[in-house]
């Protein structure tokens, strides 16, 4: 391998150092243009490659969901997070590759197109028309469907963590409705979009997730579903309630063989601003400075009280992955990847989110904590220093070591800027490798897809496979997908799209049955 001596062309991969490199500028307004409403619907329309080629082993579909309407009546969101949810699916079979995109039609969403004005309040600030008066005593929350998209057997789920989940077509897309998985969540129950898929490690593939009813003392239910193929998948398999001292700010989570992860922040809520109408519920949230979270372990077989240590300095909103180690320490040690922050980034009230100063927003960094389940000490090692987030490895290797990352970086090394390239992390031997989009690209969350492999064949090695990433163009203002090796980041194809698609949030892969 060599070292690139500085930083590699648009569009190519190479190793870099750990040294710093003067940070290209990129145009404000080229990330700020993929902040607009998707005006169009389309059905299974071929999106062919403007360069390289599809591979033909690529069989199965990307889903990706994200706020699709950021504007309404002539009123803007807040914030992003507050857009209605729009699924898009690209369809790869044969080496060709076709795309689908639909609003998901929850109950605020058609109540809205009919009005013709906003109605509905938002988490992260947005407002209806009225100002405070109009909007205070109003705690009606949309369920907007907005974070996440999974495939669960026959259903495709569209997840939004305050609320249920809608259930969609896999195939059009078309909205079933109001999903409560046969009874097992009550109507509106919190549902995390954040579920982690259990590659088999109790004889099954699983869908482990989880709800909040966060409070003084807060509660966590764990639910774990069958995802394998067949009849039998979506049946909940194991189902429990933990409770915990604290107000419990829960995004994401991650799962071992025993264990499932949740990292409490050191997060107050005051709901006054929210119930006097002049915040949104996430704006009432604050970091308590100089103070520590908490990691709780809840065993997955239900037995046994959970754990609880204390967590490093910092803000976390997603998980990279976690393994156990039982060779460390006299009972072991659960190790935990997570990007931290030094505070709790928010966009305040008077900030309009397409003008925000990045160089006032906390970098988030990837770093390793090993807990200690005898003595319950914490050790903290930084893997990452770049500013990044999205992260994930081989979807075989989830609750497993994993020697490979792959996540959404910044083009410079250093300080916070629009997430505009994909490294490779080797875990063990800290080697990087970037694909860049810069100048005018900017990167959403990269997908991993292993290669398939026939019955009884030997597993291919941990990264061979392809990453899948929908790159915002801002030279054609128009989202573009890309897909990498895995291995080596090396350009396979890219398939301009015909839709331009506001910076989305999370996806998954689906294979071909």
């Amino acid at each position: 391998m060599t070292i690139a001596p500085s930083r590699p062309e648009p569009g190519n991969a190479a190793v870099t150092s750990a040294t710093a490199v003067a940070a290209p500028a990129y145009d404000r307004a080229d990330w700020a243009s993929s902040f607009r409403n998707v005006g169009t619907e389309l059905s299974s329309v071929p999106l062919p490659a403007a360069s390289g080629t599809i591979p033909t082993e690529l069989s199965g579909s990307l889903y990706r969901n994200g706020p699709g309407r950021l504007e309404r009546g002539g009123r803007w969101v807040h914030h992003p997070f507050d857009g209605d949810g729009m699924i898009t699916a690209m369809r790869f079979e044969g080496g060709e590759a076709r795309l689908s995109n639909r609003f998901v039609r929850t109950q605020g969403w058609l109540a809205e197109e009919e009005a013709g004005k906003v109605l509905y309040r938002g988490v992260f600030g947005s407002q209806k028309p009225g100002g405070p008066l109009a909007n205070a005593f109003d705690l009606r929350l949309k369920n907007i469907a907005n974070t996440h998209v999974v495939r669960l057997g026959e259903k495709l789920l569209a997840l939004w963590e305050a609320s249920s989940p809608h259930s969609l077509d896999p195939t059009s897309l078309e909205t079933k409705g109001v999903e409560l998985l046969g009874g097992v969540l009550a109507e509106g129950e919190a549902f995390s979009a954040h579920p982690r898929f259990d590659p088999g490690h109790h004889g099954q593939q699983r869908m482990v997730t989880f709800g909040v009813k966060a409070g003084p003392r807060s509660t966590i239910r764990l639910m774990e579903f069958d995802a394998s193929p067949g009849a039998a998948a979506g049946q909940l398999v194991a189902d429990q309630k933990r409770s915990f001292k604290g107000f419990a700010f829960l995004h994401d989570f991650a799962i071992t063989p025993n264990w499932a992860v949740f990292l409490q922040n050191a997060m107050s809520f005051n709901p006054l601003g929210f119930v006097l109408g002049w915040k949104g519920a996430a704006q009432c949230l604050d970091s308590k400075p100089g103070e520590r979270g908490q990691f709780w372990l809840i065993p997955r077989a239900g037995d046994g009280e959970p754990l609880q240590v204390s967590a490093p300095e910092g803000f976390v909103f997603h998980h990279l992955n976690a393994f156990e180690d039982p060779t460390a320490g006299a009972a072991g040690q659960v190790v935990v990847d997570s990007i931290f922050y030094d505070d709790f980034p928010t966009i305040g009230p008077g900030v309009d989110f397409r003008a925000v100063d990045f160089d006032t927003l906390p970098i988030g960094q990837l770093k390793r904590c090993r807990i200690d389940l005898a003595s319950g000490e914490v050790s903290t090692e930084l893997l990452e220093e770049r500013c990044c987030e999205f992260a994930m490895v081989n979807p075989q290797r989830v609750g497993l070591e994993a020697r490979y990352a792959w996540m959404a970086v910044t083009e410079q090394e250093r300080g916070n800027a629009p997430l505009q390239a994909i490294e490779k992390l080797d875990l063990i031997s800290g080697e990087r490798r970037i694909w860049s989009a810069a100048p005018r690209g900017f990167v959403s969350e990269p997908v991993m897809v292993p290669r398939p492999r026939p019955e009884g064949a030997q597993p291919p090695a941990e990264d061979d496979g392809w990453i899948l990433c929908v790159v915002w163009n801002g030279a054609r203002c128009a989202s573009d997908l890309v897909i990498l090796n895995a291995a080596d980041l090396s350009e396979q194809a890219v398939l301009p799209m015909p839709l331009a698609l506001p910076h989305g949030l999370h996806g998954s892969w689906a294979a071909a049955a």
